[in-house]
């Protein structure tokens, strides 16, 4: 499993309920990825930028669903480009769920 740590800056003013309904407008579309494990939505409002952490299965799903498509329309609503981050993410501990996940035996992810 691959994290991805999106970040991208926001338009002076712009206030959070509209970030927020942002990305609530976008998240049927995350949810129909289905390499897409979890992706949970960031705020930071006093570095006025937002973005997210992605749970995938590999990095060549996450470098698919940002593609080209998705980076011109995040420079178009917001004004910015945004930064990328990988992590390797070999066991998550989610309380919610009241699972450990583990990568598959064998199947390494990488971040590079």
């Amino acid at each position: 499993m691959i994290s991805e740590l999106v970040w991208f800056d926001l338009p002076s003013g712009m206030p959070r309920e509209e970030v927020v309904e942002g990305m609530r407008a976008v998240a049927p579309r995350w949810r129909a990825d289905g390499q897409l494990i979890r992706k949970t939505f960031l705020y930071d409002a006093a570095n006025a930028r937002t973005g997210a952490l992605y749970l995938w299965k590999t990095k060549a799903a996450a470098d698919a669903a940002h593609d080209d498509t998705w980076l011109e329309g995040v420079r178009t609503k917001y004004g910015s480009t945004p930064t990328r981050q990988f992590f390797e993410t070999p066991l998550i501990v989610d309380n919610a769920l009241g699972q450990t996940i583990e990568e598959e035996p064998g199947r390494r992810s990488s971040a590079e």
